[in-house]
């Protein structure tokens, strides 16, 4: 697995880490569960990461040194792609031929890393886009700045090039076709997981004694990263709106979270919005958590709000459905998928403060009616897995070797024993029409 922005082990909520670092580590830790070896290379971050750590049994992480390990925003990691894709290179070098079977790769920076190092291992080549520059600007967030044209040419050809594409849902799927001229036949649909031996019900107030929590409060949390995309400006103003209405209903939101991407100018913008709006005594902020406590963040909320301005699956909404917690969401992306409206939670449509805080005061005056979506909840989040994931993951690099073996045996010039060059040559034509089915 390619993963060069942002590491499997950073902790998610902090800097680009996020959905993307959760999928990429719990996948692989199912795979080696079902007997799959897996590698994964990210990009050095720290002078203290080690060349090689063992996440899981079966599970390595290694940590490419490519660039200066602080400082580079993730607009400025084109430059370091050839660093980073020498050493993927250099790496398998040093083992035996054929040591890698499949390349799995996570965003469209490590998809330009995957193309070279396909074509040279002569091995499939799987991506998994996570998000996509021309939805994301489709969908921008106010102020926020559009992703780059660079970067929709870059997924333009990753897509073009892959043997595979998985997309979380069906939503997206289309969004590939339509977008980008995707070939339908070549996307797999494999929805993301939760690790439901982590995050299932527990107690309410036990999990709010460990944050200081009022027990009589109504508590609603936003779980994310602070900027523009992920929109928690809206719940706040949605939150400002409830309380003008009944300034004494005991309604406390709990954010968790960090400055992330552009939210990176302006640290304090949430902070000073609370102010400004006249709830900052109404509003609590966390850093990230690490699992084992984000578990008890769920679990101490009544209801968890998740207003991005897109998402192509949105982890923290399984997550917090799967403690018992429903969801109250944007209908944008794979929200529509995560969150079963009226069962399990509740999809707003669009981002107007008066439309999020009429949709809160229902969910949250509605105590009969909360209950039965909490334990609707649990079981809607029960169909997602990691073990789901990875057995989807499989069936689609089974298709991808297997069509790859069907390509190599049907080409003349790719027996074994010819060079790289020749075999990319015929791959490519097989790829582009140039080579007859």
């Amino acid at each position: 697995m390619l993963s060069v922005h942002t590491s499997p082990l950073a902790q998610p909520g902090t800097g680009d880490a996020g959905g993307m670092n959760v999928y990429v580590l719990q996948s692989a830790v199912r795979l080696a569960r079902q007997g799959v070896e897996v590698e994964i290379f990210t990009r050095a971050t720290s002078s203290r990461d080690e060349p090689v750590v063992e996440a899981a049994p079966g599970v390595l992480v290694r940590n490419v040194v490519a660039g200066p390990f602080e400082g580079l925003d993730k607009n400025d990691l084109p430059t370091q792609l050839c660093p980073f894709a020498a050493e993927v290179l250099r790496q398998e070098a040093r083992q035996q031929p054929g040591y890698y079977d499949l390349i799995h790769s996570h965003y469209w920076l490590s998809g330009q890393v995957a193309w070279l190092a396909r074509d040279r291992w002569r091995v499939p080549m799987v991506h998994t886009a996570h998000t996509l520059a021309a939805v994301k600007n489709a969908f921008l967030a106010e102020g926020d700045a559009p992703e780059p044209m660079s970067r929709i040419a870059g997924e333009r050809q990753i897509i073009a090039e892959s043997d595979r594409i998985v997309a979380n849902t069906v939503r997206e799927a289309d969004q590939l076709v339509k977008l980008y001229g995707a070939d339908d036949d070549r996307i797999d649909v494999v929805p993301p997981g939760a690790d439901l031996e982590r995050y299932r019900p527990g107690d309410k107030l036990a999990a709010r004694r460990v944050f200081d929590l009022d027990p009589a409060e109504q508590v609603v949390a936003f779980v994310g990263r602070i900027q523009p995309l992920k929109a928690p400006d809206v719940l706040l103003y949605a939150a400002a709106e409830v309380l003008r209405a009944e300034p004494d209903r005991p309604l406390r939101v709990l954010i968790v979270g960090g400055p992330s991407g552009t939210g990176l100018d302006r640290p304090d913008a949430l902070i000073e919005l609370a102010r400004s709006l006249g709830i900052a005594d109404r509003v609590t902020f966390l850093p990230p958590q690490p699992a084992h406590r984000l578990v008890q963040v769920y679990r101490a909320a009544d209801v968890v709000a998740v207003p991005s301005y897109n998402e192509s699956f949105g982890l923290v909404a399984i997550e917090a459905q799967a403690t018992g917690t429903p969801v109250l969401a944007a209908d944008v992306g794979g929200l529509g998928t995560a969150v079963r409206d009226g069962i399990s939670g509740r999809l707003v449509p669009g981002h107007r403060a008066d439309d999020w805080a009429r949709a809160l005061r229902g969910l949250l005056d509605d105590a009969s009616g909360l209950a039965r979506m909490a334990a609707a909840a649990v079981a809607h989040a029960s169909e997602f897995s990691w073990d789901h994931t990875a057995a989807g993951l499989l069936t689609s690099y089974s298709a991808a070797l297997a069509e790859h073996r069907a390509i190599t045996a049907r080409i003349p010039g790719t027996l074994q024993g010819e060079s790289n060059q020749a075999r990319s040559r015929a791959l490519w034509r097989r790829r582009t029409g140039a080579v007859r089915r």
